[in-house]
């Protein structure tokens, strides 16, 4: 059986951490997302087909071409978008055999495809999906059912309780027949969903999987958070493989890779994953569920609590990251400060395609992207985000979002006066 993962899309939602790269290969407590689900699948299938289409080349380099000795297969998407397009796209690789479908870009535990496969073989299905009951489905596929099978899927039905499509599928390989009958979408997409109607209508059988562990659809850039947050307090091992020096507290679980020296005074509180060959300290303060990554410099009097620092980033001198997510090559200058609670202690709210959504958070820092240089003195207020490329100059204050490769300066007049 195959593994098919979807992994064309950017991740417009994400910005300005898909900037140069697609969501999937994003670093959460230290590992690609799609590397999380390739784990997952790993013990069900036999190779794997990416689907890619955006920046595709950091997809490959990243996972190269296996993963736990399995092939890998990538594979352009076809034109035209949307999950069943994606899925489409792999029909001369997975011919005449049942195959697994899943979104690269979410999180689930083993456990759901193992209910998944028992359900699909089980009842004897056409088609089968994994689907979890949540309060509010206002931004899911709701799930209609009858006995052990699917009756209907209706998207975004609204502030109702229900079932919910978790983007975890098996399919026979007549799917395609059917996918080759699917229609645009009131989104402009080709939806999978749409595909799983028109099997019913035809009679097709359609199961379905409860799964009642963790799941996190990644698509929001505090989703990020929320996922490193599980990984870290759920799946974090005690292990130091570099050198702490006499003076240095380390309170566990906290692991920290190979070549990475923290110096006297760290006070490190897990869960806390430190990567290779960075720096950490002298009298710096790690905070828990912080993940940072590889060649990354955390130096004196430095305060980093709950967020994600990605690789050769580095907050030097003096500063303070709160729930914040630092994309890579970025460096704080000295003094600069992440706000991460509003005044009024309310919901922070943050910009999305151009429209403020509701983080559902009380403290939420900066979202800030890769190759950034930010100078002395400077501060950022909750939920702003810092494109990548852009430089910021000293003592600015960042209270809106800065666009990609913009320079930000504060301006001021020079006063010479001859003494």
């Amino acid at each position: 059986m195959k593994g098919v993962v979807l992994a064309a899309g950017r991740g417009e939602r994400l910005q300005p951490l898909t900037d140069d790269r697609p969501k999937v290969i994003l670093n959460v407590a230290n590992r690609p997302i799609i590397e999380y689900v390739l784990e997952n699948l790993d013990p069900f299938v036999d190779e794997f087909v990416i689907i890619v289409r955006y920046e595709k080349d950091k997809i490959i380099s990243s996972l190269g071409d296996e993963f736990n000795g399995k092939p890998i297969t990538y594979v352009d998407q076809l034109p035209g978008e949307g999950t069943a397009k994606a899925i489409e796209s792999s029909k001369e690789y997975v011919g005449d055999e049942e195959f697994i479908a899943v979104n690269g870009d979410i999180y689930f535990e083993e456990e759901a495809l193992r209910e998944l496969i028992s359900t699909f073989r089980r009842e004897r299905a056409d088609a089968a999906l994994v689907v979890k009951h949540f309060e509010d489905l206002s931004h899911f596929g709701k799930i209609e059912t009858e006995g052990a099978f699917v009756t209907s899927i209706l998207e975004k039905p609204g502030h109702v309780a229900g079932y919910a499509n978790l983007g975890i599928y098996a399919f026979k390989p007549d799917i395609f027949e059917f996918i080759a009958r699917t229609q645009l979408s009131k989104r402009g997409e080709y939806e999978i969903t749409d595909t799983m109607n028109l099997m019913i209508k035809a009679g097709k059988k359609v199961a379905y999987a409860v799964y009642n562990g963790y799941w996190n659809d990644v698509g929001r850039p505090w989703n990020l958070l929320e996922l490193n947050e599980y990984l870290l307090k759920n799946k974090l091992k005690h292990e130091i493989r570099g050198t702490v020096e006499e003076g240095a507290v380390i309170v566990p679980p906290v692991e920290i890779g190979e070549g990475t020296v923290v110096r006297s005074g760290s006070y490190i509180i897990g869960p806390v994953k430190i990567g290779k060959n960075s720096r950490i300290g002298p009298n710096c303060f790690i905070r828990p569920f912080t993940s940072i990554g590889d060649e990354c410099h955390i130096g004196n009097a430095v305060e980093v609590k709950n967020s994600i620092i990605m690789d050769h980033s580095n907050a030097p001198h003096l500063n303070y990251v709160g729930d914040s997510i630092i994309g890579e090559n970025t460096n704080l200058g000295a003094g600069t400060i992440t706000a991460n609670l509003r005044h009024d202690r309310g919901n922070i709210k943050v910009e999305i395609k151009g429209k403020l959504e509701d983080s559902g958070r009380h403290k939420l820092g900066a979202i800030i992207g890769h190759n950034v240089k930010i100078g002395i003195n400077v501060s950022i207020y909750p939920g702003r985000k810092i494109g990548s490329g852009s430089l910021v100059g000293p003592g600015v204050v960042v209270d809106r979002n800065v666009p990609p490769k913009t320079l930000v300066v504060v301006k001021q007049e020079t006063l010479v006066k001859k003494l």
